[in-house]
């Protein structure tokens, strides 16, 4: 699939709308990435697609984050102008399925990608906060120990499971997929001040 940007371009289209001060914004950019990114060469599915959806996920978060039902409503303006296609901006927009923003409340997600895309987007909280847990180390970090603190409901409770969980519906076990997301976060360890 071909996109109209290049991964430096879509760089900068991001930070048109966020600050690059917002550390945090930025890190869950980049990890969303990184684990679609990991995530599409075990699928054998399209790296750079899937990377750019995980990068571009967000791109209106800066606008929009003080009244959070506008998230994504801004989105498909902000593609479009830069040259995305009607079905890159619908698997972007389908990540904010089920939550109060862009009418989105009652939608449904459709096809492995947009599943994929809401797994790993929420799973990059649960495993940035175990790192920190962990001094900020992710390098020697285990399947086993994020599977405990998946299961530890108040454990970076904001991180919603049951969007984890949709990574079945992409054929993969949940513990393969903990493994696939620790390793596309090392992958970008020091872009996201980890160890």
């Amino acid at each position: 699939m071909t996109l109209p940007l290049t991964r430096s371009q879509a760089l900068e289209l991001l930070k048109k709308y966020n600050s690059i001060e917002n550390k945090h914004d930025w890190n869950h950019y980049l990890e969303s990435e990184a684990i679609m990114k990991e995530l599409a060469k075990k699928l054998g599915e399209d790296e750079v697609y899937w990377g750019m959806l995980g990068l571009l996920h967000d791109v209106d978060w800066g606008i929009t984050k003080e009244n959070v039902s506008e998230h994504l409503t801004k989105t498909p303006e902000i593609l479009r102008e830069a040259g995305f296609d009607d079905e890159f901006i619908d698997n972007i927009i389908s990540h904010g399925c089920g939550f109060e923003c862009a009418g989105l409340k009652d939608k449904k997600r459709e096809g492995r990608v947009q599943h994929a895309l809401a797994a790993c987007e929420t799973l990059t909280g649960l495993i940035y906060a175990y790192a920190l847990m962990r001094n900020k180390k992710i390098s020697d970090m285990e399947v086993k120990g994020l599977k405990k603190k998946f299961k530890d409901k108040k454990f970076a409770e904001g991180c919603d499971r049951d969007i984890i969980k949709e990574i079945e519906e992409v054929g993969l076990s949940v513990d393969e997929f903990f493994e696939v997301g620790i390793n596309g976060m090392k992958s970008i360890k020091n872009d996201i001040g980890l160890g």
